[in-house]
């Protein structure tokens, strides 16, 4: 339970109406309950305020607020988000080490920790303050993981890698499995040894299902402030630059350099050794088959500047347009 001014503090905003004002939660503004606080970021949401149910709204626009109470504040998705986690119902970390766990005496590992049922930790693992290993996790030889880090359950942390502070992993993720690297001689494929590592950055997050391979020689990096969605695989030397977005389903393959604040939305990819430039945003299902420029939107395959593929695809639906008006004097001739 909060007032309407403790929650305008808390997302450094302005109380428009009752400063006193409980609320006890927070829900959608299409479906709003009385009693709790929404937000209004999107335009095309903007149709549900009359009918909505909740008691306050979080929004940048006054004129929202002309018969509601409400916190006005620059940037409402930001001050939601805030709100989401005071009243998120967080579960009660355990700290110390389950009397299940497999660990090393060869470790180095803070105090103030919680390692959680059947884990395994061996030689060399480095584990710093405030730091949660969930059930099941493999940390292998060598493994550094700094501090107030997430590791949720059944993750798998190859030998040497490193994993920087402030980092959240979700269950099912692999980091420095080997990169997929094969030479042929006569019909057979004969595996290249992955000597390097994964060094991931601060702050950063990484979805459920995710792999993340280990380099050849010299490492992977991954750059603080980076967020990978589910079911992201980042191949072999790959190395991010900061604040990049991988959306579902990305694929970067081996060697690739991708500059800072990036975007790969849903299945996009790149293929190996070329180069990103910052701030290169790509759209879902597109693909870079070569090096290309920041501070473009590309989509398609092969990826090109978007506004020249939207005028491809005009012409290939005009192209349709006309096969159709063909086929149809034919037949009627």
């Amino acid at each position: 339970m909060a007032s309407l001014r403790e929650l305008a503090d808390l997302t450094g905003g302005k109380v428009v109406g009752n400063p006193k004002l409980e609320i006890n939660g927070v829900s959608e503004i299409q479906s709003g309950r009385s009693g709790t606080i929404t937000f209004l970021s999107n335009p095309k949401y903007k149709k549900y305020v009359n009918n909505t149910a909740a008691s306050a709204i979080i929004t940048a626009d006054k004129s929202v607020l002309t018969h509601f109470d409400g916190v006005l504040v620059d940037n409402p998705q930001l001050a939601f988000a805030n709100v989401l986690d005071f009243f998120q119902d967080k579960p009660k970390i355990v700290w110390g080490i389950h009397q299940s766990a497999t660990i090393s005496d060869n470790t180095n590992i803070s105090e103030n920790v919680s390692i959680g049922p059947n884990c395994v930790i061996e030689d060399g693992v480095r584990i710093k303050e405030n730091t949660v290993i969930g059930a099941n996790t493999v940390l292998g030889r060598n493994v550094v993981v700094g501090t107030n880090c997430t590791l949720h359950s059944n993750i798998h942390v190859y030998h040497s890698c490193t994993i920087g502070n402030s980092c959240i992993i979700f269950s099912g993720t692999v980091i420095g499995s080997d990169g997929f690297g094969y030479v042929e001689l006569d019909g057979i494929h004969h595996k290249t040894p992955q000597t390097g590592s994964v060094i991931i950055g601060d702050n950063v997050d990484i979805g459920a299902n995710c792999s993340i391979d280990r380099g050849t020689i010299g490492d992977t990096f991954i750059g603080s402030g980076s967020k990978l969605d589910n079911l992201v695989h980042i191949a072999h030397n790959v190395k991010t630059g900061k604040g990049c977005l991988f959306a579902a389903c990305v694929g970067i393959a081996g060697s690739v350099e991708i500059g800072d604040y990036c975007i790969f939305a849903g299945q996009s990819g790149v293929v190996p050794h070329v180069k990103i430039g910052d701030r290169a945003i790509f759209a879902a299902r597109s693909g870079a088959t070569k090096s290309l420029p920041g501070g473009k939107v590309y989509a398609g395959m092969p990826a090109r500047e978007i506004r020249e593929q939207n005028k491809k695809d005009a012409v290939l639906h005009e192209i349709d347009i006309l096969k159709k008006r063909i086929s149809k004097i034919e037949n009627d001739a």
